[in-house]
């Protein structure tokens, strides 16, 4: 009988290392129950990279995890990716969690994402990078194919400025979105933006492959109104204000009437040939071609603020250009040389709404109230940039 004691002890011991291996996977140890327990969602070969990774813990806190740009909930209880996965990456998450006896448990697990299909980039972003620009200036993101899930895309589209100014996305077409602000930007500022496109289901079986980044200024706060009832606008450049006559469209026809609403300044140049052009056999058509100065584009349809080409006796008067807003060379210098892209120019008191325009990429985004420019959110909420 006293034989049989060490035979069962040493049976008991190899007993219980079994238990610590087999425990050891699954965060726990039989030699520590009350060591922390935790587990991490992702495993195996073919993760797919939108729905990214979380890890729980029970029995304790989480110290630490790593592998992953992710973030922990109030109680550091639970972790998840903040961003989607790449696509056909490998990844190793490690995490630690601890109790409040100081016991600490670590897993490691490593794994790898589905290839994409299909994939999905971004073609263009306005501003251009480094640019400095005016505080109506919108981001533009094109892509380089149609977008179906909107919702997800969105989500991913990061937006941070100095000044946390408060804006949101909408959606122009299933190729582009477009951010603006609640309020214009406050100036003199810088503004990121980053697509977090790698990983992102854009639509069945198509993935984003690369995260984009963007970085421009907001500079000079430049507002100007321009009345067509008075003849005149008013230039506010940084809560400096200064007024200068104008001659507006004439309006003998539909298209010389100077549009009304919020226009951006879209370009400028030192001199522009201007033309029009009469279709045959049509009557009452004013062919011209001109070259003017000092020209600020407000429209894809050529409305410029330039310099007036001689009668000056209509500044102030009358409406009397071809559309464009006519100032003097004193007026036109001041404006040009304040101008970026993005400024404002409020035209008031014409009978040809601007929104109406036909131009697919004229920047009429300002012609729309908040509300109405939520509607066009694939999730119908600003956020603080």
């Amino acid at each position: 009988m006293k034989i049989r004691y060490p035979a069962l002890a040493l049976a008991l011991a190899l007993a219980a290392g079994c238990t610590n291996g087999q425990a050891a996977s699954s965060g726990r140890t039989a030699a520590d129950a009350s060591a922390p327990t935790l587990r991490i969602s992702a495993s195996g070969q073919s993760v797919r990279p939108d729905e990214g990774v979380t890890v729980t813990v029970s029995g304790g806190t989480l110290e630490t995890v790593t592998g992953a740009a992710g973030g922990f909930n109030a109680g550091r209880t639970s972790w998840r990716t903040t961003w989607a996965l790449r696509p056909g990456h490998a990844y190793t998450v490690t995490a630690t969690a601890k109790n409040a006896k100081g016991r600490v448990t670590t897993v490691t697990r490593a794994f790898r994402t589905q290839k994409a299909p299909r994939t999905i980039g971004i073609a263009d972003v306005t501003p251009a990078a480094g640019e400095t620009v005016g505080v109506g200036m919108p981001i533009i993101v094109d892509f380089t194919g149609p977008v179906a899930n909107r919702a997800n895309v969105e989500r991913a589209l990061e937006v941070t400025s100095a000044h946390g100014d408060t804006g949101a996305w909408s959606w122009i077409s299933d190729r582009r979105v477009v951010y603006r602000t609640e309020k214009y930007w406050n100036p003199h500022q810088k503004v990121a933006f980053t697509a977090h496109l790698a990983g992102v289901r854009a639509a069945r079986d198509t993935y984003g492959v690369r995260d984009v980044t963007r970085s421009f200024a907001i500079g000079a706060s430049n507002i100007t109104v321009a009345d067509a009832r008075s003849h005149s606008m008013t230039v506010d450049h940084d809560g400096t204000k200064r007024r200068f006559k104008v001659s507006m469209g004439a309006g003998t026809r539909p298209d010389t009437i100077t549009t009304s609403g919020v226009h951006l300044t879209r370009e400028k140049r030192r001199s522009v040939t201007m033309t029009a052009t009469c279709p045959k056999g049509s009557s009452g058509c004013d062919y011209y071609k001109e070259r003017v100065e000092l020209a600020v584009r407000i429209t894809l349809g050529g409305e410029y603020v330039h310099k007036s080409v001689g009668e000056y006796y209509y500044l102030g008067r009358q409406n009397a250009s071809h559309g464009c807003v006519r100032t003097s060379p004193v007026g036109a210098r001041y404006f040009y040389d304040i101008s970026q892209r993005g400024d404002i120019v409020d035209v008031t008191h014409t009978t040809r709404p601007f929104a109406d325009e036909p131009y697919a990429d004229d920047w009429t985004f300002w012609t729309r109230s908040w509300s109405r420019w939520l509607a066009g959110s694939a999730l119908h909420q600003g956020s603080r940039a």
